[in-house]
């Protein structure tokens, strides 16, 4: 039988046949307390149940909520309840966090454990067999990271087709990086954020193999390419990050030639990072914008080259850049980046948030600041919550967090806004020292140089904080907000 699904670090597998079995199996238990439409929220880590849960839900018709494991229990909780999941699927890892949010969510029927039973969770392969239902397609109900803010469920209309259509995201795999039935596709992200889930469910839909980690570490994952003969792979810019932060005599231990395409997407990728994955790897490094709300743009090596920086053309339907006042501005000029022909959804429960992100004419906003040239290629500035207003003047941090990332004593940095009694705000960045770096103002005053090396003086911090870390998703995404509430509350 054809491996669908591997656990790259355990070594363990799931057949095409056993997640086949078993998922039919959960699907029937689920239906037989839940209509079609009803949520099933899942809370486990990177592991093999976490697909036989997934399609165990997409099989019934139902809507399945992926939950951040890393979450507090109360964060959990909030999901759980706002969501209004009947279902909670979990596991004895992660028994704390469960046990909580199923005693704090009142609308939950039922709660089962992928592996024994404890607290008010039935081990789920003890049930007894429920009868067959008619096999229809779920969808995902993917809740926002909460970078800017509290996490928002994100409502998709159900499909109302059998089992075994194709939808968007295989279509997008096929169309745009030739995923397939002898592809093997790497994921070293966690399975609660829609990239990591929709792409490796969506190879073993089109009759792939998916790979994933339990967490990320950068030498291991060359090793699982290696080792698995992995064809494809999906990173965010940390990842590349890591990696190439690897000594090169660690890089060239192993054969990456079964890599046809390296995808990132996630987050903005710093230029230069991209040009050195490209002179490592070579072309096969595509890159593609998007979010769990719609929207699609894709880039591939060539192209990129010929523009560094774009994140390439809309690949449904056309983009708009319009001001705050809904004009739509000339290329070259930044403004709100809208998508027109996305598929419908709403924020769950947030009729006011679906307003701000969908404007009168239809078009969709995934909340960030970008521009188009003359050819049509899109580029992102940055998210628009994060835009400093410094003395009237627009800064995108992300400019200095692209330049400051590629200095050797940075492991990693944020860029923010902090109150300036003069400006309004100025410019800051917070860095973490790279392993054997020490906190000095000298230090400071290198990075503040070489960044205006680089960058006109105003996009420059004015100050520089190190720090031991700085709070990201591990999807690689940065929680700007809890730096900016921290510097502002201590202002």
């Amino acid at each position: 039988n054809k491996i669908a699904a591997v656990l790259a670090r355990a070594g363990s597998t799931l057949t095409c046949g056993e997640l086949d079995d078993r998922a039919a199996a959960r699907a029937r238990i689920l239906r037989s307390s839940l209509s079609e439409g009803d949520r099933v929220a899942i809370l486990l880590e990177n592991r093999l149940d976490y697909f036989v849960a997934t399609w165990a839900a997409r099989r019934s018709g139902l809507r399945y909520v992926p939950i951040n494991w890393h979450l507090l229990p109360h964060e959990t909780a909030y999901i759980v309840d706002n969501s209004d999941a009947r279902v909670l699927i979990s596991s004895e890892q992660l028994r704390e966090v469960a046990e909580y949010t199923a005693a704090n969510s009142p609308n939950l029927l039922s709660c089962y454990s992928v592996d024994g039973s404890f607290g008010p969770f039935q081990a789920i392969r003890d049930c007894p067999p429920a009868p067959p239902i008619e096999e229809m397609e779920g969808v995902p109900m993917f809740y926002s990271s909460g970078t800017t803010g509290a996490p928002k469920g994100i409502l998709n209309a159900l499909p109302n087709e059998p089992l075994g259509q194709a939808g968007l995201a295989e279509q997008l795999m096929i169309n745009a990086f030739g995923i397939g039935r002898d592809s093997v596709y790497l994921s070293p992200g966690p399975l609660y954020h829609a990239a990591p889930l929709l792409w490796t469910t969506g190879t073993q839909c089109l009759g792939g193999t998916s790979v994933v980690v339990p967490d990320f570490d950068a030498e291991e994952v060359l090793a699982t390419i290696e080792r698995y003969r992995v064809t494809h792979a999906q990173f965010v810019p940390t990842h590349f990050v890591r990696m190439l932060k690897l000594p090169e005599a660690v890089r060239a231990r192993y054969d990456l030639s079964s890599l046809k395409v390296a995808i990132h997407a996630a987050a903005p990728c710093p230029p230069e990072v991209k040009q050195r994955m490209l002179d490592w790897l070579g072309p096969i490094v595509e890159e593609y914008y998007g979010a769990s709300e719609g929207g699609f743009a894709n880039v591939n090596a060539r192209e990129w080259r010929e523009r560094p920086g774009t994140v390439g053309k809309s690949k449904m339907g056309p983009v708009h850049i319009l001001d705050d006042d809904g004009n739509e501005l000339p290329a070259g000029e930044i403004g709100t980046i809208f998508f027109e022909d996305c598929p419908a959804f709403e924020f769950h429960k947030e009729p006011e948030k679906t307003r701000e992100h969908i404007n009168p004419r239809g078009w969709m906003a995934p909340g960030d600041l970008g521009y188009v040239d003359d050819d049509g290629y899109l580029y992102l500035a940055d998210r628009k919550g994060n835009m400093i207003i410094s003395g009237g003047v627009n800064i995108y941090p992300q400019e200095a967090e692209n330049v400051l990332t590629m200095h050797p004593a940075v492991a990693d940095v944020a860029v923010i806004g902090v109150p300036n009694p003069d400006f309004g705000e100025e410019v800051k960045a917070v860095v973490v020292l790279a392993q054997g770096m020490s906190a000095s103002p000298e230090l400071a005053q290198q990075l503040q140089s070489y960044c205006r090396e680089q960058l006109a003086a105003y996009k420059c911090p004015r100050s520089v904080d190190f720090v031991d870390e700085v709070p990201r998703m591990p999807s690689g995404k940065l929680r700007k907000h809890e730096l900016v509430k921290r510097y502002r509350t201590s202002a």
